[in-house]
């Protein structure tokens, strides 16, 4: 039987140092970790058992724990489905395969923090090499459901890990021995064991026993599934730790929704919404972590109809004696009484979203600070939902300076507006300096700021809000004259006066422009800035343009449509002077300030600097 070496990747190394040296204070924890993995690995083995029956045990399944003082050893054995040696490899060689970089900067910054850096543990799934906290080296002892052979790997975490055959142990499943340091002497003593077992397990619905040196067998757990008690009788400190403990969470949930629903369509639903947003909320390959039981015998967490992929975030326990025990799971995804039930969900979590933010909209903008981007997918995606997500959004309010809901804007629209204004750009900053707001500041007329990329698509595709259509005030053109009165109103004489400025700027502007532009009109909304660009009439604003090069590095940007400012001091010298090339470096710059001013840059630098120093070598020069 030959031996199997090989050494960690050189990221796996770095995570287990920073887990062994940092977090000892916390070190109990591990406990928790190997026992949410043996029932874990039990539970699998039931579920695949459904299909096929020679992979169930023939006796009653168990966690075992035994500790040996004069050995200096504890350990942790379950009749779940076991490891091969592939897996073995594949699962305890490999840390965090899909996050490893933004773990390892996220853990070295959270070294004085104990309470991040068991986030962080949580959130990468690396429960298992907590062990190394307390031992020195581990084994794990693997027989596969199904297979014969027994394999065995070992580290101590410090030089690789080792894989080799070793002779056969009778029963299926996981033996995980730990060679306890000096300091973790803790972890042999009978009543420290019995106690942390029900501090973090006991909802464990798998039997854990503790194994005597006489040879006794006692029960730690009560076994009870806490999702089957009266919600009335389950405290928040319960709730944490079985919270914590099923879903490797650290952070205390945001809300919790026990729920029975009995009738023609039973189900026992337990539901947790995070507080923290876990690492990769945002990758592709995320599924909603929701455990699926039938009649408390597990039956999978990787079923994507449960709820949509817009609350992916959400955690928790389905129990229904509804469906077929032995149902496949492609009968489960396309299964008419699960969908059933995913409505009875969704409508309920966001109903208990409404009233909390109702309640208390400071802890709810916490929330919506790590799960907003996540819920507005579904306004973008989901028509079904769309217009109760929308009663939950958060928008920036440029009159406010703050978070309010789209009900809010509406309860604030003044005499004679019958539109939502949003503006989408990189950045808050970025969005309060834009001229494109200061026809609306000059009438007190609200903007909603977007900063978030899909804040574009959702509005676009929603189209409005009770009944108030959504409108880019950088995409389309809108006249605010009929919408409250102006401070001050203009003569004859000034109007005649501005649309001669107006036709000779915008005849200049074009000679200079040419095709840089789509066209050049008079603004009826700029107040202070001499110029600014919108989209033209099938075009797109900048913001939303910049999104779509990203998806589409091909994409071409359309040509914008340039508004001036006719009584703007730039507009008016512009018409006066009879320089030549004055006139064109006028005309360049404010074209090119209108695009930084959307976060662009000047299509060409070079050309636009040499103009623009010719501008402050003129202004600077004599007199």
């Amino acid at each position: 039987m030959s031996k199997l070496e090989k050494s960690f990747e050189a990221d796996t190394g770095k995570i287990l140092s920073i887990v062994i040296n940092s977090l000892y204070s916390n070190s109990e924890i591990f406990l928790r970790e190997l026992l949410s993995n043996a029932s874990d690995a039990i539970n699998k083995r039931h579920y695949l058992g459904q299909t096929n029956s020679k992979l169930l045990n023939s006796k009653d399944d168990k966690i075992i724990l035994r500790f040996d003082k004069k050995k200096k050893i504890l350990l942790v054995e379950d009749t779940g489905i076991g490891l091969d040696q592939e897996e073995l490899i594949d699962s305890l060689g490999t840390i965090a395969k899909s996050g490893t970089e933004t773990f390892l900067e996220d853990l070295e910054k959270s070294k004085t923090d104990i309470s991040k850096s068991e986030s962080l543990i949580g959130q990468f799934g690396v429960g298992f090499y907590s062990a190394f906290m307390v031992a020195d080296s581990v084994e794990v002892n693997s027989k596969k459901a199904g297979g014969t052979k027994t394999f065995q790997w070992i580290s101590d975490a410090k030089n690789g890990f080792s894989v080799e055959e070793i002779d056969d142990r009778s029963a299926i499943g996981t033996q995980i021995v730990l060679h306890l340091k000096n300091e973790a002497k803790e972890y042999m003593d009978a009543q420290r064991l019995k106690a942390l077992v029900k501090k973090y397990s006991d909802h464990i619905s798998i039997p854990i026993f503790l194994i005597g040196s006489d040879g006794k067998e006692e029960q730690l757990n009560s076994g009870q599934a806490l999702w089957t008690r009266s919600p009335a009788a389950i405290t928040d400190e319960e709730h944490k730790t079985f919270y914590n403990s099923q879903f490797s969470a650290f952070d205390d949930p945001f809300l919790k929704l026990h729920n029975k629903s009995e009738g023609a369509l039973e189900f026992i639903s337990l539901l947790y919404l995070p507080s923290v947003a876990p690492f990769d909320l945002f990758d592709p390959e995320r599924k909603t972590k929701l455990n699926l039981y039938i009649n408390r015998i597990f039956i999978t967490n990787d079923l994507e109809t449960i709820l949509p992929k817009w609350l992916r975030f959400v955690r928790g326990i389905l129990d229904t004696p509804s469906l077929q025990l032995n149902v496949s799971r492609e009968l489960l995804q396309a299964s008419p009484v699960l969908g059933k039930i995913k409505k009875n969900l969704v409508k309920r979590i966001l109903a208990e979203l409404k009233k909390k933010l109702k309640k208390d909209p400071k802890k709810y903008d916490e929330f919506w600070a790590q799960f907003g981007k996540v819920l507005k997918e579904g306004l973008y995606e989901d028509t079904e939902y769309r217009a109760s997500i929308a009663e939950l959004t958060r928008v920036f309010s440029l009159n406010k300076d703050s978070l309010i809901t789209l009900e809010d804007y509406l309860s604030n629209l003044v005499e004679g507006q019958s539109e939502i204004y949003y503006l989408a750009a990189d950045s808050l900053q970025q969005a309060k300096v834009s001229p494109h707001l200061e026809g609306f500041k000059q009438k007190g007329l609200d903007v909603i700021l977007c900063d978030d990329p899909i804040d574009a698509f959702w509005m676009s595709q929603m189209l409005n809000y009770k009944d108030k259509p959504f409108k880019s005030i950088a995409r389309d053109k809108l006249d605010l004259s009929g919408i409250k009165e102006d401070k001050q109103k203009k003569d004859e004489k000034e109007k005649k006066q501005d649309a001669s400025i107006a036709s000779k700027a915008i005849a200049i502007l074009k000679a200079a422009l040419n095709e840089k532009v789509e066209n050049i009109i008079e603004s009826n909304n700029l107040v202070s800035s001499p110029a600014r660009l919108v989209a033209g009439e099938a075009g797109l604003d900048y913001n939303l343009e910049r999104l779509l090069k990203a998806q589409n590095p091909d994409y071409q940007n359309t040509t914008k449509v340039l508004e001036i400012n006719t009584r703007h001091e730039i507009i008016k010298n512009l018409v006066k002077t009879t320089d030549e090339n004055l006139r064109v470096a006028a005309s360049l710059m404010l074209f090119e300030q209108a695009r930084i001013l959307d976060g662009e840059i000047p299509s060409d630098s070079a050309h636009f600097i040499n103009e623009l120093n010719m501008l402050v070598a003129t202004a600077l020069g004599p007199k």
